[in-house]
């Protein structure tokens, strides 16, 4: 199943731990600095199964990952958000 990660770049501090939980290995460093002088984690999705190790395990909850482009697997947003990732059911 295919999946995409988005990354807020300009609120990731490019910790790296998403690189190292990444099954795939597809999430890099951006050699771009963001606004606060960070390098911030990118990807280009090619290969991403959606599996959302990369949200979980992100402490600044600044990465979100779909399947299908549909339903968000991880998300972070919405009313009574502690900061920490939520799964998401899948849809059958």
């Amino acid at each position: 199943m295919a999946g995409k990660i988005f990354i807020d770049s300009e609120r990731c501090k490019g910790c790296g731990l998403c690189l190292a939980v990444c099954p795939k290995q597809i999430i890099v460093i951006s050699k771009k600095s963001n606004r606060q002088g960070y390098f911030p984690a990118e990807t280009d999705n090619c290969e991403c199964t959606g599996c959302g190790a990369c949200a979980l395990i992100c402490p600044d909850a600044v990465i979100e990952v779909y399947r299908d482009q549909a339903t968000p697997i991880v998300e972070n947003v919405g009313p009574g958000n502690t900061g920490k990732p939520t799964m998401m059911q899948e849809k059958a």
